[in-house]
């Protein structure tokens, strides 16, 4: 397996693109995205856990039960959640999008992201359809992920490159998530698309189960999204046999897919709203893994944490104090911690307790851009990791004034 360039157009027979149709008023953002697999594809989906979900996910929920589709339209500047005329809103978005592609509505994933509770405007996307779908490139992954950015610094792609049964595979994913990132599904979309063949009741199953250890372990703000979704397509025009049961090339496509999405959680946690450093908590030595990924949410969702490695301030007892409240059943007397980056790695405590350490190099290793907290309980083998980001004023900056 290794990476490649391509991001959702690394598939074969996926087509890409994105425009400025006019939901958003700076015209020098892309406001609508689309992907298009040139024949149907197998789907599957999973969707953010807060009650309050956006108009585009309940349609798109709808559209696979039959575990089928061809395209995803996608709009940024606005979530289209909490309005009256939302499903409505959301419906004709798919209807515009397979007349223009010549497909059936209910085969489109369709999604939002952006203000919640203010009216989405069909007519911009109406008149953008058509010449979006006429740009479709296979070249068109990079302004895709430009057109499904919010308040994203930097657009979000991954893709690889792997073998089943001698065909070769691929799998690419772009994304978005900036602010609004908690666990349980981070405002966070991403898009993943695939050449293998694979039923969509094991697509499925390989979704859910590469989400439960990197996407649902991720966490900027302790805020979990009214629109956040992860859909996959796999069309299947890579060859391989079809995967319709667990196995070795189950497990090869789940770990290239598991892949994908770990090089996308860091792109989202390094890109969160103000922050200047990314933050990895990596738990081991834990009784079992609902353990380590409990301990390993905690201590990245802790704000006191955020701020001090905003601060590069080694103030290791918050990550005790993390853990401590966590829920988890640990031996606190039997946990060890250390900070790394890569000016060097500081252990700051052992046993639950402290230890001689030197503040001038725990400030070094702490002013770097990526940061590894490292959590040893010593109570078994198994692990598990989290990916955040430091607290900075700036966070409150563009929080203070996003809708206005």
């Amino acid at each position: 397996m290794k990476f490649i360039d391509g991001g959702v157009c690394a598939a074969k027979g996926f087509k890409a693109g994105g425009i400025h149709c006019g939901i958003r008023k700076n015209r020098d953002k892309k406001d609508l995205s689309l992907i298009y697999s040139k024949v149907p594809a197998a789907a599957a989906a999973v969707y953010t856990t807060n009650l309050v979900k956006g108009a585009p996910l309940t349609v798109t929920k709808r559209n696979i039960e039959n575990g089928t589709a061809q395209a995803v339209i996608c709009n940024s500047g606005n979530a289209n959640t909490c309005n009256a005329d939302g499903i409505q809103i959301a419906e004709e978005m798919c209807r515009l999008t397979a007349e223009a592609l010549k497909i059936a509505p209910e085969d489109v994933v369709v999604a939002s992201t952006g203000v919640i509770g203010q009216p989405l405007d069909i007519a911009p996307i109406a008149a953008g359809m058509k010449p979006l779908a006429e740009g479709l490139r296979r070249t068109g992954n990079a302004a895709a992920a430009e057109g499904i950015m919010t308040t994203d610094t930097r657009r979000k792609e991954a893709a690889v490159e792997f073998e089943l049964g001698g065909k070769r595979c691929r799998i690419g994913g772009m994304a978005k998530g900036s602010g609004m990132i908690h666990p349980n599904m981070a405002t966070m979309l991403v898009f993943i698309t695939s050449d293998a063949a694979i039923c969509p009741e094991m697509l499925r199953k390989a979704l859910t189960e590469v989400v439960d250890g990197t996407f649902n372990m991720i966490s900027v703000d302790g805020d979990t999204s009214t629109n956040d979704m992860v859909s996959v397509l796999a069309n299947g025009l890579a060859g391989n046999e079809l995967i319709d049961a667990e196995g070795a090339a189950f497990d090869e496509f789940k770990a290239a897919l598991n892949a994908v999405t770990v090089k996308l959680c860091r792109m989202i946690a390094a890109d969160g709203e103000g922050a200047t450093k990314l933050l990895e908590c990596k738990v081991s030595g834990a009784k079992d893994v609902n353990t380590a990924r409990t301990v390993a949410r905690s201590v990245i969702c802790s704000s006191l944490l955020k701020a001090a490695m905003f601060g590069a301030d080694a103030n290791w007892g918050r990550v005790l104090c993390a853990i401590g409240y966590s829920g988890a059943d640990v031996d606190v007397d039997r946990i060890d911690v250390s900070f790394r980056s890569a000016a060097g790695t500081v252990e700051v405590c052992k046993n639950g307790a402290g230890v001689p350490f030197s503040e001038a190099e725990a400030k070094k290793i702490l002013s770097e851009a990526e940061i590894e907290i490292l959590v040893g309980l010593n109570a078994g083998s198994a692990a598990a990791t989290a990916w955040g980001c430091d607290l900075t004023y700036d966070y409150v900056k563009i929080n203070g004034d996003y809708r206005t």
